[in-house]
């Protein structure tokens, strides 16, 4: 069976995985960019964004994890667009005509409308259901590929709380956020169902990776 992978998560030292306060012209509410400041540093997102340059060391090698072997993304409301995006019909993500993720990728939503087909592969679903359920949805577009959970941190947070994670790498970047979301309220004990690995980079970041044993 795929597997279910977490990629680039960042959250801060306290443990949030978004700011407060999330707007349209500030999606991650009061943290800004910097929970991801490392990533914008790298070669990996420099070619994503057409500009060249960026790092190639361990920052780098850890990003471009992201996109090998996946075949279909689940995402959270709040990743898809700022609070009140359902009422804009003509809303269709953050990241313009074309984006980053060409594969089908499922918006798990209360609010749901018809799939919006996008350039570059990309096709958003919306789905008001489980994780379990949403997960054996994007099994199935992935064509025997593996699924990537996105985010944001209440969705990944609900994926690990249901025991359908099986690798993820969180980022953790040394700033304070005091507010927020946070990944791991709830979570006791997570630890026991992985194989855990840090290494620390010289930007200043940790990369935590989390295997699910026998994976």
């Amino acid at each position: 069976m795929s597997l279910a992978r977490v990629h680039n998560f960042s959250i801060s030292l306290d443990g949030y995985g978004t700011g407060e306060g999330l707007s349209r012209d500030e999606p991650f509410g009061h943290a800004g960019e910097r929970l991801h400041e490392w990533m914008f540093a790298t070669r990996f997102w420099h070619d994503m964004v057409g500009r060249p340059g960026g790092s190639a060391g361990l920052d780098d090698a850890f990003a471009r994890r992201f996109t090998p072997g996946i075949g279909a993304e689940i995402m959270g409301a709040g990743k898809f667009g700022y609070p009140g995006w359902h009422k804009d019909p003509e809303w269709k993500g953050w990241w313009g005509p074309n984006p980053p993720f060409h594969t089908p990728t499922f918006v798990l939503t209360h609010h749901t409308r018809p799939s919006i087909e996008m350039e570059g592969g990309t096709t958003f679903h919306f789905l008001d259901t489980s994780p379990a359920e949403a997960l054996e949805k994007a099994r199935e577009a992935a064509d025997g590929q593996d699924v990537r959970i996105g985010g944001g941190p209440g969705v990944v947070r609900d994926f690990l709380a249901a025991r359908l994670i099986d690798h993820m790498h969180v980022v953790v970047a040394p700033i304070l956020l005091g507010r927020g979301v946070r990944l791991w309220d709830g979570l006791e004990d997570l630890e026991k169902d992985y194989e855990i690995e840090a290494v620390s980079s010289p930007s200043g970041v940790t990369h935590v990776t989390f295997t699910r044993a026998g994976v």
